[in-house]
């Protein structure tokens, strides 16, 4: 498991350093799971238990509207997932959390979390930069839907990540930026970064 916490180390503190003494604390309360494709981790109307560190694989939140599936955020290595929301709030999901590709995580479950917190005032420190960092990812994305062209919008997802379009399949990426899969097709043919 220690290259595992190294990497989680690494996206801990890339948020906001946290005392030698609460990562002693916290990094052995994250434990290794794995996930089979196309598996749900959370549904709709029910509390999320768990913040995932992505080891490998692929997960996507999504939201049905009149039977409209919709992709709202990915997550893929080196990154944290989870209905972050429901997590904290620890109240129902509004969204699903699910697997694109067998996955290899570390979870924590709500409990551990806060009772680490109530030992260790730096991570609350830390969820505070982490949470703040992804309100502003969020503002930006809403930028994105709400102002920008199909094609602005898949520009900037490719050059935020690039290797999405080898890594997700592309209905997902056309839901993401709200396109039909169809005019995805055209936008991959058309648009150059």
């Amino acid at each position: 498991m220690q290259p595992h916490l190294d990497i989680l180390r690494q996206q801990v503190f890339a948020f906001h350093s946290i005392s030698e003494e609460a990562w002693a604390y916290f990094s052995p309360l994250w434990v290794e799971t794995e996930v089979k494709r196309k598996q749900v981790l959370t549904r709709i109307g029910e509390t999320e238990q768990y913040i995932y560190l992505v080891l490998s694989g692929v997960q996507r939140a999504c939201y049905t509207h009149h039977n409209k599936d919709v992709t709202l955020v990915f997550s893929y290595a080196p990154s944290f997932s989870g209905i972050i929301d429901s997590f904290f709030l620890q109240q129902p999901s509004a969204y699903q959390l699910e697997t694109l590709t067998d996955s290899h995580l570390l979870r924590i479950s709500y409990h551990s979390f806060s009772l680490a917190m109530q030992q260790h005032r730096c991570l609350e420190t830390w969820v505070r930069h982490a949470m703040t960092m992804v309100l502003a990812g969020t503002l930006q994305r809403q930028i994105e839907l709400a102002a920008f062209t199909a094609e602005e919008k898949f520009t900037a997802l490719l050059r935020r990540s690039p290797h999405v379009l080898n890594l997700i399949p592309h209905k997902y990426l056309a839901s993401y930026i709200g396109v039909d899969p169809t005019n995805f097709s055209k936008l991959l043919n058309t648009v150059r970064l």
